[in-house]
């Protein structure tokens, strides 16, 4: 398809479109960039592949939710900052209102069992998802052996070494700036980009009600959002990287909630739709409901949301205007294209990652030397996941259904299969 035949919808259409996206967006980052690559990239002309991946490596570099901020950045792409705030808002309040009520059922009830049953349909699916995701981005975005080189370097670094995921970037970023040769006469800065502005206005708004909370002496609600607002700029790499300080902070400096409910809202997290750093929301509510019940607890839960996703447009409405600009800069969009290499290898480490955790009831970590393994315990192996995981691979490999059907249809399954 040839740039002229991209076309920008309507406020409408992009707004029904990002929703849908919200709605579809299970499985944690891996799983949420392929459903918006399929539905931004694949089945409407709405942005160029090199778009999505310019955008997908610009986000790899910043804190927080990286499939949040791509969102953000393609509703900006369409219309602006209106589009941004629909498309970022779409992407995380579905999943926020699910993660709530159940939050409430839990702190009320403990566990429902016929809502896991469900799930596990939906994580079966997920997993082909993510997998259909893999093969395209990776084969759009390594061009040539040195970026398969860097995508496999990349894997080994993160899956085996457990090397910190922005050193990874930042080597991969260093090799892809120095290969480039630098242009003569580079093109001037994006016309109309405002970033002391746009930084001072978000700011505000970010820090705005723990400001309140601090001014009317909520010590508690004052906490809770100094602690999340910190987790929102340590968060390089998703959740997953920043879960065992949370986990260490959350349970045992505060003692808000114990580590087996920590696991258990990181697992209402990854099945539910939305990023998978909504377990903040998760954390915040145990914490709220046992410090005063059901009000605070909702309290510290829409606290924690907003200190952790407002960064997210403070970053894209920063740096958007850039990322093209970006582009026409050869060493700058030398260190771009390395970083969507690396990207890979990093999306393959979350995916086999959630594979095994998915298909094995219980996966130990082993160390030999710096090299880590994750060793599924074989006996644990849940064959209803293999039957659902199949069957979602035949929907939508080779029947190329709608991921509302197939979601649906593997969740009744899952239910159906809970019995046996």
């Amino acid at each position: 398809m040839s740039q002229a035949e991209f076309v920008q919808p309507t406020l409408r259409e992009a707004t029904r479109v990002f929703m849908r996206i919200g709605l579809l967006s299970f499985g944690g980052p891996a799983a949420q960039i392929a459903v918006m690559h399929r539905e931004l990239v694949e089945e409407r002309p709405w942005l160029t592949e090199q778009q999505f991946l310019n955008a997908l490596s610009f986000c790899m570099l910043l804190p927080g939710p990286e499939a949040t901020q791509i969102a953000t950045y393609a509703g900006w792409r369409l219309h602006g900052v209106k589009g941004g705030l629909i498309a970022g808002l779409l992407f995380v309040v579905p999943g926020a209102l699910v993660v709530l009520a159940l939050s409430i059922g839990y702190a009320l009830w403990g566990k429902i069992p016929w809502i896991e049953a469900m799930f596990i349909g939906i994580k079966a699916a997920v997993v082909v998802i993510v997998v259909e995701a893999l093969l395209r981005v990776a084969k759009k975005a390594l061009n040539g052996w040195a970026h398969w080189i860097i995508a496999g370097l990349s894997f080994v670094g993160i899956f085996f070494l457990t090397l910190p995921f922005p050193l990874i970037i930042m080597m991969a970023a260093l090799y892809g700036y120095l290969s480039q040769r630098s242009a003569d006469d580079p093109p001037p800065h994006p016309k109309g980009a405002n970033p002391l502005r746009t930084i001072v206005i978000w700011l505000a708004i970010w820090w705005a009600p723990v400001a309140v909370f601090w001014a009317v002496g909520a010590t508690f609600l004052t906490q809770i959002g100094v602690f999340f607002a910190k987790l929102a700029v340590v968060t390089f790499g998703g959740a997953y990287a920043v879960l065992a300080y949370m986990t260490q902070a959350a349970v045992s400096e505060h003692g808000w909630l114990t580590t087996p409910q920590m696991m258990d809202g990181l697992g209402l997290a990854e099945t539910t739709p939305g990023p998978l750093i909504l377990v903040t929301e998760f954390v915040a509510f145990i914490a709220g409901f046992g410090e005063a019940g059901l009000m605070m607890g909702i309290a510290a839960a829409l606290l924690a949301l907003w200190v952790t996703f407002v960064p997210c447009y403070l970053w894209i409405f920063t740096g958007a205007p850039y990322i093209e600009w970006i582009a026409t800069r050869p060493r700058l969009r030398g260190a771009l294209s390395a970083i969507t290499a690396a990207v890979v290898g990093v999306v393959l480490n979350l995916s086999l990652w959630f594979a095994l955790h998915v298909f094995f009831g219980r996966v130990t970590t082993v160390k030999h030397g710096p090299v880590t393994l994750f060793t599924p315990d074989l006996a644990t192996l849940d064959w209803r996941v293999v039957i659902l995981a199949l069957l979602s691979g035949v929907m939508i490999l080779r029947l190329h259904m709608d991921l509302l059907k197939v979601l649906a249809l593997v969740a009744l399954g899952g239910a159906a299969l809970a019995q046996f």
